[in-house]
């Protein structure tokens, strides 16, 4: 498996997770992102691209709000905007102030535009915004939805990894299939893709790893079902606050350390 040596060419790396809904993806971004911290991989983006908008209570960010609603706003008052504003100056205004600013790490979330208007314009000065902001960073995550439009009409559609997320079940493993499919449909430019099976009880079935292997999809690490994470979630405290020794903290590491090298 040849892997990516980001330490020795210091660039800015792109990390997106994405994978069917339930399957814990937004958790597992949240300890990718645990993982470069420790690592002093700083700064890092966070982008949130889910419209549910579950990645900050993962870090314990608070969202004041999102690009979606920054774009409803946009396209309400822009036939009222005095002559001579800069449309594309306003909008780098406002997505800066809803940036939240964390320690090691910034946090965008994406939201979902609400409005009836055209979302053309404010959808390529977010994409060409999003890029100069990942400039300023080491890495950038990204929690993605189920499919990848997302990342292709946000971004340039670059990525250097991309991990899909799967429980044990048949559904979950060719529903990644289908996502490496649409990635190639799509002709977005990913470096990598990793297969992550999350929340395993015990050993994986064999009928799922002969579907793995009979897809040819890239299985990276198997991740296993966390109580520390169910209690976490169930008190309210962020994932970056997971110890050591959680079993998914310790799988989430291995599996980022074979990816940096």
């Amino acid at each position: 498996m040849r892997l990516l040596d980001y330490k020795t060419i210091g660039l800015t790396m792109k990390i997106a997770v994405s994978g069917k809904g339930g399957t814990g993806k937004t958790t597992l971004a949240a300890l990718i992102l645990r993982y470069l911290l420790r690592k002093n991989y700083k700064p890092i983006l966070a982008v949130d691209a889910d419209p549910n908008s579950n990645f900050g209570d993962a870090l314990g960010v608070k969202v004041q709000s999102t690009v979606g609603k920054v774009l409803d706003g946009f396209l309400k008052d822009k036939e009222s905007l005095a002559m001579g504003v800069v449309k594309e100056s306003l909008i780098d205004y406002k997505l800066s102030e809803i940036l939240a600013e964390e320690k090691g790490f910034d946090l965008l979330s994406m939201g979902q535009g609400e409005g009836p208007g055209c979302y053309c314009y404010p959808n390529t000065i977010i994409r060409n915004y999003i890029e100069k902001l990942a400039s300023n960073y080491k890495h950038v995550v990204i929690d993605n939805e189920a499919g990848m439009e997302h990342i292709s009409r946000r971004t340039n559609g670059s990525l250097d990894v991309l991990f899909l997320v799967s429980d044990p079940s048949m559904k979950g493993i060719r529903t990644c299939k289908k996502l490496e499919d649409l990635v190639a449909e799509l002709g977005l430019n990913i470096k990598k893709t990793y297969l992550l099976i999350n929340r395993v009880s015990n050993e994986t079935p064999p009928q799922i790893a002969e579907e793995i292997k009979r897809l040819s999809l890239n299985l990276l690490e198997i991740i296993p079902e966390d109580g520390n994470i169910i209690d976490h979630e169930l008190r309210g405290i962020p994932m970056l606050s997971l110890e050591e020794s959680s079993p998914s903290v310790i799988k989430i590491n291995e599996a980022m350390a074979k990816v940096l090298s």
